[in-house]
């Protein structure tokens, strides 16, 4: 039987990539698709990719029969999209961040667990070549324990292109919170660590002084359970000319006790050192797995998780570690146990 998804709000271009995916994977149904907004409607409409059947969400909750209902509204609506649809007895899957709010998310927790109902992200760096191969050789012990992790998430700006919800106010929630879900989610996964204490984080308006409330700094400074150091920025800072092209685009680099690791999304291999290398070495991608986020959902959903699979647990620690280094930012708070 075909699992039936339903999506609520386009107003992120991420979530056109699992609309696709969804239409084009056996034993997946495209039930319906709704979008509240009239300009975004008729944007979708005009360009021809998405087919609108609501505009309602209630009365698409109310009249069409699913399983799954896919979000990927503005950032701060998208904890009410899930709240309700879990309260309607469906899986929820988003595209990231998941929710803006730890209130949110402890109702997206309550309703998953007392209904027994699976969550998912669209964390896709899972599906990477040098994401998967960093974890087969980090958990291979290639370099040793891990020490010291930097990582560096900056973005674009593009102001004028991007969608103008972000630079209203109480509709982003957070440049830490938008960008930084995939590194909190990916370090754990690649090392087999866990994110211990939020030691300090700050978000800054340095870009966009037209918008004095949007912060498109972040940096962040972390500890793992066994005392590794991490140290983040994931700030809209590249120069809009390059886009994604650079790369400094997601750069990771691990410091172990044997050697360094370093992976970025546009190098074309794994860079390792080890204790007695002369020179830096590239070691080749393994294939990417496209779409592993919404295939591990699927499992989850059946009952039948493979090991390193994105489950509901997994995506509800990431968003709950993410939200507290976003409020230890906002409220200027440091050394806080990330204890649950």
């Amino acid at each position: 039987m075909s699992l039936r998804f339903a999506f609520i709000g386009f107003r992120h271009g991420h979530i056109k990539s699992l609309y696709n995916l969804v239409k084009s994977t056996d034993g997946l149904e495209l039930a319906a698709a709704c979008e509240e907004d009239a300009a975004a409607r008729a944007e979708l409409k005009a360009a021809g990719d998405v087919e609108i059947t609501h505009s309602d969400y209630e009365r698409m909750l109310d009249e069409v029969p699913c399983d799954v209902v896919a979000t990927g509204d503005y950032f701060a609506i998208r904890g009410h999209r899930e709240i309700r649809a879990l309260a309607a007895g469906k899986h929820v899957i988003s595209d990231k961040p998941l929710c803006t709010s730890l209130e949110d998310l402890n109702e997206i927790e309550r309703l998953s667990r007392e209904k027994r109902l699976k969550v998912s992200c669209m964390l896709t760096q899972r599906g990477l070549g040098c994401t998967i191969g960093a974890r087969e050789r980090i958990l291979g012990d290639e370099i040793g324990p891990i020490h010291a992790i930097a990582f560096g998430g900056q973005h674009p700006l593009m102001l004028g292109s991007r969608a103008a919800w972000y630079f209203e106010p109480g509709k982003h929630g957070g440049t830490i919170t938008d960008i930084a879900i995939h590194a909190v989610d990916m370090i754990p996964w690649m090392t087999g660590l866990e994110f211990a204490t939020v030691n300090a984080a700050r978000c800054w308006n340095a870009f966009a002084p037209e918008y004095p409330h949007f912060k498109d700094g972040a940096q962040m400074m972390l500890t793992m359970n066994n005392g590794c150091g991490v140290i983040g920025d994931v700030s809209y800072f590249m120069p809009n000319s390059a886009g994604y092209s650079l790369p400094y685009y997601w750069r990771t680099t691990f410091w172990g006790r044997k050697g360094v690791l370093e992976i970025a999304h546009k190098a074309s291999g794994i860079h390792v050192v080890v204790d007695g290398d002369k020179e830096l070495n590239s070691r080749p991608l393994p294939a990417g797995r496209s779409g592993s986020y919404l295939h591990s959902f699927v499992r989850d959903i059946q009952g039948n998780l493979e090991e390193g699979d994105l489950d509901t647990q997994t995506v509800l620690k990431a968003s709950r570690t993410v939200l507290t280094i976003q409020k230890a930012a906002d409220e200027n708070l440091h050394d806080i146990p990330l204890t649950r």
